[in-house]
C-alpha cells in the first residue's frame, strides 16, 4: 500500500538515501530541506529512479519556529493524512550557535522543532501512524540552562544533550498517546556512518549510509515495530534497547517537556 511520508532533512545524507528507498518502494516522499537549489537536485534525483513512487518538496529553515510553524501548516493543506513522520534533520556543528531568539541552534533543530512537527502534525497521523525520531548513541544528561540558551556548550556535548533531550519526549509521548495517537519511536541509525555530520564531526568517512536509510525504513513500514511506541531501537546492537536512563525517568522527562512547551509559549 503506498504511503506518505514526510523526511525532515531529506536533501543530501540518510535523509536522501532513505527517501530514495521509500520511493523506490512506491510510497509518496514529502522532501524537505532549508535549500531550495539542493531541495529541487533531491527532487530530480528522486524522479530518476525506477518505481512507482511520488515527491513533493518543502523549504523550510527549521531553526526558526515560525518556519517550522509555516511547514506545518503548508502539510496540513496540503494533505488528509500522513502515514509516517521522519525526523531526520539534525545539527552538530555551526559558527554560530545561537539563533535569533537567543536559543542553541542544536536544541531548536534536533530537539524542540521535531517536536512541535511532530504535535503539529498528529492529526494527519491518527492512531495508525509512526513518528521515526533521529536519536544517536551520544546521549548525555540535559541540562536546562543549555536547553534555554542560558549555557553554552561545545559542539559535541549540545549534541548529545540535544539527542538525549529527543529521546526522552519521545519515550514520554509515545507511552502517554499509546493507543490515542501514533507510535513514536526513537532510532539511533547506527554510529559513525558517512553522513556530513560525521565527517565535520571526527573527520572521518563513516560508513555506508544505506545501512542507516534501511533501519529508518524498517522503523517506519515493518512489524517489527507496529507495537514500538516509546520505545529506543540501537541499530549499533540491531535491536530495541534501553536509552540513557534518564529516558526512562518520568520525573525528568516532565521537566524537559514543560521546558520545550515554555521555549515555544515564550518565544513563538
Amino acid at each position: 500500500m503506498k504511503k506518505t511520508i514526510l523526511v525532515t532533512g531529506s536533501t543530501d545524507g540518510i535523509g536522501l538515501e532513505t527517501a530514495k528507498m521509500l520511493f523506490s518502494n512506491g510510497h509518496h516522499v514529502l522532501l524537505h530541506g532549508r535549500n531550495s537549489a539542493k531541495l529541487e537536485k533531491a527532487k530530480k534525483t528522486l524522479e530518476s529512479l525506477p518505481g512507482e513512487g511520488s515527491v513533493d518538496s518543502y523549504v523550510s529553515d527549521l531553526s526558526q519556529m515560525k518556519n517550522v510553524e509555516m511547514l506545518t501548516k503548508t502539510i496540513l493543506e496540503q494533505h488528509a493524512q500522513l502515514d509516517v513522520l521522519i525526523n531526520n534533520a539534525g545539527v552538530f556543528g555551526t559558527s554560530n550557535p545561537i539563533t535569533e531568539d537567543g536559543l542553541d541552534v542544536r536544541f531548536v533543530v534536533n530537539t524542540i522543532a521535531p517536536y512541535l512537527i511532530t504535535k503539529r502534525l498528529l492529526p494527519l497521523l491518527g492512531t495508525s501512524g509512526r513518528v521515526i525520531n533521529l536519536s544517536s548513541a551520544a546521549q548525555f544528561p540535559v541540562d536546562p540552562n543549555a536547553l534555554t540558551g542560558k549555557k553554552n556548550l561545545s559542539s559535541d556535548v549540545a549534541y548529545a544533550q540535544s539527542k538525549l533531550a529527543l529521546t526522552m519526549w519521545s519515550c514520554s509521548m509515545g507511552q502517554s498517546l499509546k493507543d490515542h495517537g501514533p507510535a513514536i519511536i526513537a532510532v539511533n541509525p547506527k554510529s559513525l556512518l558517512g553522513s556530513k555530520m560525521v565527517k565535520q564531526a571526527y573527520g572521518v568517512d563513516g560508513s555506508d549510509l544505506r545501512i542507516g536509510a534501511d533501519i529508518l525504513v524498517r522503523a517506519a513500514l515493518s512489524e517489527e515495530f507496529a507495537d514500538a511506541t516509546g520505545k529506543y531501537f540501537d541499530n549499533d546492537i540491531g535491536q530495541f534497547t534501553s536509552p540513557h536512563p534518564d529516558a526512562w525517568n518520568t520525573q525528568k522527562c516532565k521537566e524537559i517537556i514543560d521546558i520545550i512547551e515554555m521555549i515555544l509559549t515564550k518565544n513563538y
